[in-house]
């Protein structure tokens, strides 16, 4: 697959996965959905390696990516299911939207890029202010606990930038999607946990739209999702990667209000269209460049 159309897939997945995550709570509740998610995903992924006779690399030299993609998989995805049970769809993405202002501060740090042109720093700014006028309005944004799940959603953005800038670093020698069943493979036990933590309450009904929307999470937004991102991985750098997120909050905003009925108050698209400004004056603000 080209490197275009890649990025393209990922920004549908991404879109599309902010309402899925939503449509799949019901029922089971958020660690269940999750749980089911992963093994959905995990049995995917084998099945794909198995089917392609692709490899699936044990040795030492790849486990660190895997720890540190399972364990950056696991909190993230476990603050953004909290999260999205006080949250419109919408705003996870618009709050993930973030993550590129993020991943430059810690590829920076972490693997030497040159990330922190003036540009970008304005642009961090001007999404900083798009972003506190969203949480100034939080009560509006899907109910009293929706400042709290706003801000299980910002923790996910860090984990997952840590997450991106770690397996970049360690897991620049593993297939796509080797690598993402092996942070997969990581990753269900954890979840697996937080699902006996929640009570383990096995669903007595599930709705069709939540089956269909864990199934589809499990199979398009864990696996391909993932491996895209991975391979992406390899052909961008890691601030650049992370710049999938910026037209996604358009549409996933779009698409809560057509198909979820999320209307939001004028000062959230406020903020939305802040963070969006931000986010392109970073993307705008100079390729970085390894030292």
């Amino acid at each position: 697959m080209s490197v275009p159309l890649a990025y393209i897939s990922v920004v549908i997945l991404w879109s599309t996965t902010p309402l899925a995550i939503n449509w799949s709570l019901p029922g089971g509740g958020f660690a269940f959905a999750l749980f089911a998610r992963m093994v959905v995903g995990l049995v995917c992924a084998l099945g794909v390696l198995a089917a392609t006779g692709a490899g699936f690399p044990l040795r030492r030299g790849v486990w660190p990516a895997y720890l540190i993609g399972g364990t950056s998989l696991f909190g993230t995805m476990l603050c953004v299911y909290w999260g999205a049970q006080f949250v419109h769809s919408g705003l996870i993405s618009v709050l993930f939207g973030l993550s590129p202002l993020v991943t430059s501060v810690l590829a920076a740090l972490w693997l030497g890029e040159r990330a922190l042109t003036p540009r970008r720093v304005a642009g961090m700014a001007l999404a900083a202010a798009g972003l506190a006028v969203v949480f100034g309005h939080g009560t509006d944004l899907g109910g009293a606990h929706a400042p709290a799940g706003l801000a299980a959603i910002l923790l996910a953005v860090l984990l997952n930038a840590t997450g991106l800038v770690g397996v970049k670093r360690f897991g620049a020698a593993t297939p796509p999607m080797a690598l993402t069943a092996g942070v997969m493979l990581v990753s269900l036990p954890l979840f697996g946990l937080a699902w006996l933590a929640d009570g383990a309450i096995w669903p007595a009904e599930l709705p069709l739209r939540s089956v269909l929307a864990i199934g589809y999470l499990g199979v398009f937004g864990s696996v391909l999702g993932f491996a895209l991102y991975y391979y992406l991985m390899k052909h961008l750098e890691a601030a650049a990667l992370a710049l999938t997120l910026v037209v996604t909050p358009l549409f996933a905003l779009f698409l809560g209000r057509l198909f979820n009925g999320e209307a939001l108050p004028a000062q959230a698209w406020a903020g939305a269209a802040a963070i969006s400004l931000g986010l392109l004056l970073h993307q705008r603000g100079g390729a970085p460049s390894a030292t």
